[in-house]
């Protein structure tokens, strides 16, 4: 005689927030470490309205929900007096998204949608975690921290900010095919067009550009091939058609220019030094593949965390800081200072290797599980 056995319901989770790369492709990291280790999970984003998470996370292969929800712009603008309006939408929407989807845990990875999702899931007692990529965090993670259920960290010190019992260092997580550069080598030379006889340069400042690199390495451009530095460009979108009107017909030089790298592990893996930003994703990406860099922090960043970002790796002597106005006088000279000697190279991928976590997306999975049992 047959008996009826009830199959136990799938973990259910939402990932919340995005905005930029350095908060998209972490979390889907951590989604697919979920996957990994509960293959029929039920994993749905949600994200902001207009934002590159709503493209990048379903070409992943997962659902996601857009709130209709933005920042304060630092000038002046119009769209600022709809920011109460969309906020309060927003905590609505995501009150309604807790109550349909029935999560077993929500997590918070920074970015616009994080905050409305995270408080929505603890006032209805939703086991939440949040995930802080920066060695400062800013004032939303701060305030949520307060009452989040575990508070994943990829720098040491973060007792400062949150409660120490609900604290585990796990590093930032770093997508698996940057990890996997083994055999990327030469692939990479023939994607973008480089030769392998002579240095490559990554340059980048992020899915959106920076001016102040992008501005700095055309200054340099004609000094870097000259000393036979190839040159791989990420500009973003806004310098993108100044950059290809600039480097018009030194493409036999050694010259490609994006704006956007989709195969950014073909860029690390062709590389011999990167210029960048020093977002917290980027930074933990550097460190992952071992590549010495010149970082320039972004001055406007939230309590200046990515001068802090930088600082971590700089003390210990792992790294390169510019500040953003010095670049016009300081890129240069680095550059070729750097790119030529061996020994400091050497020195800074020794000392990455003591910095980097690549198992951060499968500890912050523990972690996640840890609540649900």
């Amino acid at each position: 005689m047959a008996t009826n056995s009830q199959q136990p319901e799938p973990l259910k989770v939402i990932i919340a927030g995005g905005g930029t790369g350095g908060h998209v492709f972490p979390a889907i990291a951590i989604a697919l470490a979920l996957k990994k280790k509960v293959y029929n999970a039920k994993i749905l984003f949600v994200g902001a309205k207009g934002r590159m998470e709503m493209k990048k996370v379903p070409a992943a292969g997962f659902h996601i929900i857009g709130l209709n929800i933005a920042g304060i712009q630092r000038r002046l603008t119009w769209k600022n007096f709809l920011v109460p309006f969309k906020l309060i939408d927003s905590m609505i929407r995501a009150k309604n998204i807790v109550k349909r989807f029935k999560p077993d845990v929500v997590i918070g990875v920074g970015g616009y949608a994080s905050a409305p999702m995270v408080r929505a899931a603890s006032k209805q007692k939703v086991p939440t975690l949040i995930q802080e990529q920066n060695s400062y965090p800013g004032l939303t993670n701060r305030i949520l921290g307060k009452k989040a259920d575990k508070i994943c960290v990829a720098y040491e010190g973060m007792e400062r900010f949150f409660p120490k019992s609900r604290i585990f260092l796990t590093g930032n997580p770093v997508r698996q095919d940057i990890i996997s550069l083994e055999g990327k080598y030469k692939k990479g030379l023939e994607f973008f067009g480089l030769s392998p006889d002579k240095p490559i340069l990554l340059v980048t400042g992020g899915s959106q550009g920076a001016r102040s690199i992008n501005q700095g390495l055309s200054a340099n451009l004609r000094l870097f091939l000259f000393n036979d530095i190839q040159v791989l460009w990420q500009t973003g979108r806004p310098y993108y058609q100044t950059a290809l009107e600039q480097t018009q017909g030194l493409e036999k030089f050694g010259v490609c220019v994006k704006e956007f790298i989709d195969r950014m592990d073909y860029a690390y893996a062709v590389c011999d030094a990167v210029i960048s930003r020093a977002g917290a994703i980027a930074v933990s990406e550097i460190c992952a593949v071992k590549k010495p860099a010149v970082l320039v922090p972004l001055p406007s960043a939230a309590e200046d965390h990515q001068t802090k970002n930088a600082m971590a790796l700089v003390n210990h002597h792992a790294a390169i800081l510019i500040n953003d106005r010095d670049v016009p006088e300081q890129l240069g000279p680095v550059v070729m200072d750097l790119i030529h000697d061996e020994e400091k190279k050497h020195r800074f991928r020794e000392k990455m290797a003591g910095l980097s976590y690549r198992d951060a997306a499968d500890k912050i999975a523990g972690v996640v599980l840890s609540l649900v049992n």
